[in-house]
């Protein structure tokens, strides 16, 4: 799969930044801003503040990953463009919109600003129903797809490194984050796992990295209960130990036997319902939201706790 997104190369090629001209302003410009919103760098070889602000609009436009393009425009090249523009000093940049120009400024603003001229664009653009997804966008999502399905098969391996790469092109992306946390915590390295989650902004919530916390959670507490085989022996011996059948589903859980941790806990209610202050339901649903929603072992196990409380 190709992500090569971070390049200025590749985001030239995709025409997200380009040298125009006043011949081919009507495809790069009004027409381009039809599906996005174009940014129009007027600029000049011998102009100070241009080679400040250039470089800052390449940044920003290559950071927004296709949202919005830049269309960079030699004034001494395309004297008569500029002027119709009414361009009276250099750097001066428009904002397009729709076939339009909608904003603009003059002058070499810091990188803070630019950022969010550009933003207000998009969120211009996002209002009148300019564009869809970029092409970036669209290959990140068909990546975390395909990362996901993988994870899924147990296909470890293919899962981190789609993750991974998703990341180095989208480091914000936190479903691609949780992703490479998951895989770590799967393959025996939660310590890896709690430090790639601990990079998580502390200001969100994320339902995935939620879910990983408390299948952590619950195999560091597995750890402390001792060996399944002894536990299956006092049940042997006594099939109403409901702490020892407590403990043995929670081994089992840390062993990644999760149907079989769920029929633990289920058997424990169907002797004893009220055992622990409902503690087995309690804890059945804990690894639920460890398991997430869609997992066999979930959709199984509220089966299996259905049938019994209705029953």
């Amino acid at each position: 799969m190709d992500l090569n997104l971070n390049t200025q190369q590749a985001q030239t090629q995709d025409g997200l930044i380009v040298d125009s001209s006043t011949a081919r302003f009507q495809a790069d410009v009004l027409e381009a801003s039809m599906q996005r919103p174009v940014l129009v760098d007027f600029w000049a070889p011998w102009c100070g503040p241009c080679k400040q602000l250039t470089p800052a609009l390449e940044k920003i436009v290559t950071a927004l990953g296709g949202k919005v393009a830049l269309v960079k425009i030699n004034v001494d090249e395309n004297q008569a463009l500029a002027g119709q523009m009414g361009v009276q000093s250099i750097p001066a940049v428009f904002g397009f919109v729709g076939g339009r120009p909608v904003d603009g400024f003059m002058g070499a603003l810091p990188e803070s600003e630019v950022a969010r001229f550009a933003q207000k664009l998009i969120d211009m653009a996002a209002k009148a129903g300019v564009g869809g997804p970029s092409e970036a966008e669209s290959q990140i999502t068909a990546a975390m797809e395909a990362a996901q399905a993988a994870l899924e098969a147990e296909d470890l391996e293919r899962a981190y490194q789609i993750f991974a790469t998703v990341l180095r092109h989208a480091p914000d992306n936190l479903d691609a984050l949780v992703g490479v946390a998951t895989v770590q915590f799967r393959t025996g390295d939660r310590d890896g796992a709690l430090q790639t989650l601990a990079m998580l902004p502390e200001d969100q919530n994320h339902a995935g990295a939620d879910a990983l916390q408390k299948a952590i959670a619950l195999e560091q507490e597995a750890e402390k209960l001792g060996d399944a085989t002894q536990l299956e022996q006092a049940l042997a011996s006594n099939p109403d130990d409901h702490r020892a059948r407590f403990d043995l589903a929670m081994i089992l859980n840390a062993k990644g036997d999760r149907l079989g941790a769920a029929q633990a806990l289920v058997a424990i209610m169907e002797r004893n319902r009220e055992w622990e202050d409902d503690g087995a339901r309690k804890k059945l649903l804990e690894f639920f939201e460890a398991w997430g929603p869609k997992d066999a072992a979930t959709l199984r196990g509220r089966r299996m706790l259905s049938s019994l409380l209705f029953r």
